[in-house]
């Protein structure tokens, strides 16, 4: 499995897992994004952070390391 990162600019991705503990997991389960969501990735900006997704049919910018923690297939 890949993370949320490594997904191309343009491509849909399927969560299978978060990664993390505590307080980090659950602010991005709050985001909406959670196990079985489609994630779209809209944009990628220069240096790699934050990445805008399109999930559950809202724009959500999420950081770099947020996005490590996303398992995607």
């Amino acid at each position: 499995m890949k993370t949320l990162k490594e997904v191309a600019c343009g491509e849909t991705a399927k969560v299978k897992k978060l990664n993390g503990e505590g307080p980090v997991k659950r602010r991005i389960m709050d985001m909406g994004i959670t196990k079985g969501v489609d994630v779209f990735v809209r944009k990628v900006a220069p240096l790699g952070d934050p990445v805008e997704i399109t999930v559950r049919g809202y724009e959500l910018s999420v950081r770099k390391a947020d996005a490590e923690m996303i398992l995607v297939e």
